[in-house]
């Protein structure tokens, strides 16, 4: 399948960081058929990154988040933000099917639990802890590569 996987955050602010660490490995890891994209945040503009992938994955960080991350299918939303800056991965998606006039592609995020987003802060131990634990994770999606196979592990409690 041809994934379009997402990273976005900004290291300079501690735990914001782990969505662009959990991509780096990704890239480096050189599986097939798939696109990795590093930013700050996600923009209108991404939703022409998902044209003609069978899939898309989607790496934050997120201070709510169930520990040590959350895995979940999403589908196209309208975003309530105020600007074309900044959106939530379902806004991409939203972007896409009204751009494009036809679904996108299935999607999923990976949401990593983090502690300290403050400017200049470093990497957490608790995050560090959970960046192994998703990239274990992710090594056993890419063992799976088939969007029914990700929709079995959406929503199953991390380990």
């Amino acid at each position: 399948m041809r994934l379009v996987v997402f990273g976005w955050g900004n290291d300079a602010r501690g735990d914001d960081g782990l969505g662009p660490l959990l991509l780096n490995r990704v890239a480096r890891a050189g599986w097939p058929d798939m696109t990795t994209i590093e930013d700050f945040q996600l923009q209108i503009e991404h939703a022409l990154d998902l044209d003609g992938a069978e899939a898309a994955l989607f790496l934050d960080a997120g201070k709510d988040t169930p520990a040590p991350f959350s895995f979940i299918e999403i589908g196209p939303e309208r975003g309530e933000s105020h600007t074309t800056h900044a959106l939530a991965p379902e806004a991409v998606l939203d972007v896409y099917a009204r751009s494009l006039r036809r679904p996108p592609p299935p999607a999923f995020t990976l949401c990593m639990r983090g502690e300290r987003f403050e400017l200049g802060e470093g990497l957490s131990a608790k995050a560090a802890e959970r960046l192994e634990a998703a990239w274990a994770f992710v090594q056993g999606l890419m063992g799976e590569r088939a969007v029914e196979d990700w929709r079995r592990k959406a929503g199953a409690p991390a380990r």
